[in-house]
């Protein structure tokens, strides 16, 4: 132990050393905001609430573009906006707003103009084709406690790259931290062996708890039964030197041949615990698991390790030996729940791809809205070992449904919709978790998109209310023997075929469409609704989207069916849910008491992110990255909008 304090502070100060060597002169404190939104979730526990009240339901229709900022990334990358989604959540720390682009550059910017105060460019090399596009969803921000007011990197920015970097800032100058490993960066993955070089990724803002920075990854889906690990990395917020690792696959008994079960959605901190919990995905490959039988340790879990060790204090499963590709796809809420009159006890609020939200106790894992193991849908693919029972909250209800008969089908035309109810009737389908099938395949209701996606949701605690935004509609999987994988990919060049290397199927998945083009699922496909926590019921529900920016014109009679969505919501002070995420250029605010839709502000491109807000001399804004997401097909763009009520 004495060895291991002796390095470290030998680490600390050489590091102090190497920066008063190159110390720049010393930039002026930023004043501190009003009201901030200091991490990317709003706070460590992802709440995305703020107490900021000066907008209400009284004013809201008053909002009015404050300022704007272009990251020009359109221009620097025109070959690569085709394969980028501009999915950031800005923070407000240390007095200045920061961002990062898709292309992994940091600018920080005045709070009350917008105007650019310095950027950083991590460089990467554009022409690669990562599993989920370009990406980056935010960044972290630190104040070392050991550093002087004013020293260089006292205050830091830490971002994680797609090519798998971590890298330290100043958040005065945006110059890298030279004593953080090699010239202000690591390896965020040290010792990952990739199928191919951009076989993974890193498109989540990293955390910061106790001076250790973590990070998690994106990995190939459906490539292959041996693929690289999803462990989690942890590293020294001064030095960089890797703290630990930790692999929600090594749980698994008996050892299983499998990679993946990576955390790609954002992590949240309980920092007064030490506490980092992380949403792990499936093991691989997604859709076939003869070769991991049983419920593969971690995967797919709500899991909670020490920020100083790693150790695991407790890990929940949503899902069993998942098949699905239900990864656990958004940031652990924390927060106070007292549920059915019970004490207020601190929880994690999980929601799921399935359109289930489960309240776990923060400290143990266990459910403190009562979960239930239920039978599902057995008879899967020749040698897959399915788990009989999956684990359902018993509220609330599920937030999408989940369900669907050949009859159900939804269409503009009668052509349209027969064509939808024959593609129904061809494939199994028996409701939430039947497995994937050869010959005619399997609808899966939800599909991988959600229910809910990394979005997450906005908890306001003093209410024990949750908002959450979903999205619906249906995946045609169909598992394919090994040696047809080849020849029908071929055939099928503009359709997902995946190998799955290693397994005896490789699979398709394709959305169920009509002949138009719309969702075969009766609307709405995209809805945002409020949960009440204290009993579990659903307050209200809404559509959210319309299809005027995808298909215009057609919103004039197609109403009230909402889109599918990414990013998520916003809770205030105010009493205002602010959203983006639908597949339409628009950010809009609904009371957060009724639903109701309030304001809907136009955007540049698609806002398919998740706004913030904060308070800045006296005045709040709203801000939302409108870059679109090259995967919805939404208009692309590069920038930052700001709205606030008129001086």
């Amino acid at each position: 132990m004495m060895q291991a304090m002796t390095q470290r502070l030998f680490l600390v100060a050489a590091s102090a050393l190497a920066l008063a060597a190159c110390a720049q002169p010393v930039p002026k404190a930023a004043p501190a905001p009003d009201v901030d939104w200091a991490h990317y979730g709003g706070d460590a526990g992802g709440q995305r609430f703020s107490p900021a009240a000066q907008i209400t339901p009284a004013n809201v229709r008053g909002l009015k573009v404050a300022w704007t900022y272009s990251t020009g990334e359109l221009a620097r990358h025109p070959d690569a906006s085709d394969r980028a989604a501009f999915e950031a959540t800005p923070i407000l720390a240390g007095g200045r707003l920061m961002v990062c682009t898709p292309f992994n550059e940091v600018s920080a910017h005045d709070p009350e103009t917008g105007k650019r105060l310095w950027r950083y460019d991590a460089r990467i090399d554009d022409t690669l084709h990562y599993p989920n596009s370009f990406v980056c969803r935010g960044v972290a921000y630190w104040r070392d406690p050991a550093a002087p007011a004013g020293a260089p990197c006292a205050e830091r920015v830490f971002m994680a790259t797609n090519d798998r970097r971590l890298i330290a800032l100043d958040a005065a100058t945006g110059k890298t931290c030279a004593g953080f490993g090699r010239d202000g960066q690591v390896d965020a993955m040290p010792g990952a062996k990739l199928a191919r070089p951009a076989g993974a990724q890193i498109t989540s803002a990293p955390v910061v708890v106790d001076g250790v920075v973590i990070t998690g990854s994106s990995i190939d889906d459906n490539q292959r039964v041996h693929e690289t690990s999803g462990a989690v990395h942890a590293f020294d917020a001064v030095t960089g030197q890797l703290r630990w690792a930790y692999d929600p696959l090594a749980a698994a008994k008996p050892a299983i041949a499998a990679g993946a079960a990576n955390v790609w959605a954002p992590m949240s901190v309980d920092v007064a615990r030490g506490l980092v919990f992380l949403p792990t995905s499936s093991p691989s490959p997604d859709f076939y698991g003869a070769a991991r039988p049983g419920n593969a340790g971690h995967a797919n879990s709500v899991v909670a390790v020490k920020a100083a060790t790693g150790e695991v204090a407790w890990a929940f499963q949503t899902t069993h030996h998942d098949v699905w590709d239900y990864d656990i796809p958004a940031q652990p809420t924390l927060g106070m729940v007292s549920y059915k009159g019970g004490p207020a006890r601190p929880a994690v609020i999980q929601t799921t791809k399935q359109g289930l939200l489960f309240t776990l106790d923060r400290e143990t894992g266990q459910p403190i809205i009562p979960v239930e193991e239920r039978p599902v849908p057995q008879g899967g693919a020749l040698g897959e070992q399915l788990s009989p029972t999956q684990p359902f909250p018993v509220a609330p209800e599920a937030l999408t449904p989940n369900r669907i008969r050949p009859d159900d089908a939804f269409g503009l035309t009668p052509w349209d919709r027969a064509a939808c109810r024959k593609k129904l009737a061809g494939a199994r389908a028996e409701g939430l978790y039947t497995p994937p099938m050869t010959g005619g395949g399997t609808i899966m209701y939800p599909f991988t998109g959600g229910g809910s996606n990394w979005g997450g949701i906005a908890y306001d605690a003093r209410a024990g209310v949750a908002y959450v935004n979903t999205s619906s509609a249906l995946h045609h999987i169909t598992l394919i023997p090994k040696d047809q994988v080849a020849a029908l990919d071929k055939a099928n060049p503009d359709s997902e075929i995946s190998p799955q290397e290693g397994a005896a199927f490789g699979m398709r998945r394709d959305l169920v469409r009509s002949p138009l083009g719309l969702p075969c699922n009766p609307p709405p496909w995209g809805t945002l609704a409020a949960v009440s926590l204290k009993d579990g019921r659903i307050l209200w529900r809404v559509t959210l989207g319309t299809s005027r920016d995808l298909a215009p014109g057609t919103h004039l009679f197609i109403k009230n069916v909402g889109t599918p969505n990414f990013g998520g919501p916003i809770a205030t002070g105010g009493g205002l849910v602010f959203i983006g995420a639908a597949m339409d250029n628009f950010l809009r605010a609904f009371d957060a008491a009724s639903g109701q839709e309030l304001w809907k502000g136009r955007l540049p491109a698609g806002g398919q992110a998740t706004p913030m807000t904060y308070v800045w001399k006296g005045r709040q804004y709203v801000v939302i990255a409108a870059g679109g997401h090259a995967k919805s097909g939404t208009k692309r763009g590069d920038q930052l909008v700001a709205f606030a009520l008129p001086n």
